[in-house]
């Protein structure tokens, strides 16, 4: 069984100006390539969230970039990926500008580490 692409994820990127439609696009490539099961869905009324026994990451574009939130504090970044949110419980987040070259392997590898832990009952559980 492959995932679920949702048509309004379509729609929220299509919205976007052409860099950020260029990033979210890629970042989407990415979390499927992580894991074929990958399912997406809008949460919070527009925000792309992408699922697989749990939230992987989040989709949300602001002015100058986009956010790329990772769902697991405790997954590990030796690229280095991860630029905001170290302190956070719940979520970090990548944060990616126009210009920037997505590091595809390293984020397939983070995506594939939170999809991992999810499997196992996700990082809450493992965590206990």
């Amino acid at each position: 069984m492959t995932g679920e692409r949702d048509p309004r994820v379509d729609g929220y990127i299509d919205a976007l100006p052409e860099w950020q439609r260029a990033i979210c696009a890629e970042v989407r490539a990415i979390v499927h390539e992580a894991d074929p099961e990958v399912t997406e869905t809008i949460k919070r009324s527009v925000q792309p969230y992408f699922v697989l026994d749990g939230n992987i990451c989040a989709l949300l574009a602001t002015k100058d970039h986009v956010n790329v939130f990772v769902y697991d504090p405790t997954v590990p970044d030796p690229a280095g990926l991860i630029n905001q949110g170290h302190g956070n419980a719940t979520a970090k987040a990548v944060q990616i500008y126009a210009g920037d070259v997505i590091d595809r392997d390293a984020l397939r590898a983070l995506f594939g580490a939170v999809i991992a832990n999810n499997r196992l009952g996700g990082w809450r559980r493992l965590a206990r």
